[in-house]
């Protein structure tokens, strides 16, 4: 089956010109070479592709991208899983269902986080398992079969990935040998398809892991960012011109952070990727504020929005994804529904593009298992309060 799913697809993308947050200590989510094969989607999935997108880079700049792109859903504690075993976390394997069901609510860009230490080598040439690899472009092609705009990264790497200047020797050419591979792997798609360099990158278990790093931290950080976006120019093709999300140390909205972000080469088709679960007491699974909603914590959320929106958007041209957000279940769905109705409202309405964080356990949403939604109407009021 597989050959013949390869060779239907060979044919399709020749026509067409198709080539082929994280579970951790801050927020305990989990619980609850090229040309591989890839699955042949399924004719529901081809009645909404656009076929005019993939395999063409346009003309347009990355704040235009953004502003194209749907609201997003993250396929969390899935690929990003520490371990060779993709399920270990609680999930099944991605499929075309999950991505049709996720497409189906209305949302129409999908985060696939990917760690990839457990599937490439550690000593030079740092060879990514073929097999993975596949597995990874599979699951981007469920989204782009869909006609969404599809954002991979790495995900779950700091254990080697440390921003150091002691460790940058080693990883330096680690992270240039992995984007090398990605992007040889998807140097064919189009511009559906975001680059992400890296996702929460940080110091792990360091004093200022979640306050914007130190000044040695944020230089580092840059110089990976730099590594990987040269390598991934470098692979020519739709690369040279394929848009690609920075991101702050960690991830964070913190002055700090956000200041001493370089953008590599000033490269004009970069977007900034940031994430904020705000406020954290609310949001985030070990803290017990259920209620939320006064005028001053509405007040507060939109001067986070008004921070990131004035020093990216104003001040820099630089458009903005918030690519992980979202509260746990407290026993609080209305006042969550009301959270939710106001992040996406308020967020979008100032150009930002919400990617709420799904991890099928204490950020659950949707039972990928049963292909039922554990809170439907959450789901429902993201799309509805898009702008």
């Amino acid at each position: 089956m597989k050959c013949i799913a390869s060779l239907f697809l060979s044919l399709l993308f020749i026509t067409f010109s198709f080539d082929s947050c994280s579970k951790d200590d801050r927020s305990n989510e989990s619980q609850g070479d090229s040309n591989p094969d890839i699955s042949t989607p399924t004719d529901t999935a081809q009645d909404d592709v656009d076929l005019s997108i993939p395999g063409t880079i346009r003309d347009i700049t990355s704040m235009d991208l953004v502003a194209e792109m749907g609201v997003g859903w993250n396929l969390g504690n899935s690929l990003d899983v520490e371990s060779t075993d993709k399920t270990d976390w609680g999930n099944p394997l991605p499929s075309q269902e999950i991505i049709n069901k996720v497409y189906d609510m209305g949302f129409r860009t999908l985060r696939v986080p990917v760690t990839w230490s457990y599937h490439q080598q550690a000593t030079a040439p740092y060879t990514i398992d073929a097999d993975y690899l596949a597995q990874v472009q599979e699951t981007v092609n469920f989204g782009i079969s869909r006609g969404m705009h599809v954002i991979v990264n790495i995900h779950h790497d700091n254990t080697w990935i440390r921003p150091t200047t002691a460790d940058a020797p080693q990883v330096k050419p680690r992270i240039a040998s992995l984007w090398t591979q990605l992007a040889n792997t998807f140097k064919s798609y189009g511009d559906k398809l975001i680059f992400e360099t890296l996702n929460e990158n940080r110091l792990l278990n360091s004093p200022e892991e979640w306050s914007g790093g130190t000044e040695e931290g944020r230089t580092v950080l840059n110089e990976y960012h730099l590594e990987a976006l040269n390598a991934i120019r470098a692979t020519g093709g739709n690369n040279t011109g394929r848009h690609i999300m920075i991101s702050t140390y960690a991830a964070s909205t913190v002055p700090v952070a956000m200041d001493g972000l370089v953008i590599p080469n000033n490269d004009p088709r970069t977007i900034i990727s940031l994430h904020t679960y705000f406020p954290w007491p609310f949001c985030g699974p070990e803290d017990t504020l259920s209620n939320w909603g006064s005028d001053e914590e509405k007040a507060a959320l939109e001067q986070e929005f008004d921070r990131i929106h004035q020093k990216w958007v104003v001040e820099e041209g630089r458009p903005i994804i918030l690519g992980e957000w979202g509260a746990v279940d407290k026993s609080n769905l209305s006042v969550r529904e009301e959270y939710y109705e106001f992040y996406v409202s308020e967020s979008t309405e100032r150009g930002l593009l919400p990617v709420v964080w799904d991890d099928g356990g204490n950020f659950r949403m949707l039972d990928r298992a049963n292909l039922t939604w554990h809170f439907q109407s959450l789901a429902e009021t993201i799309i509805a309060a898009e702008n």
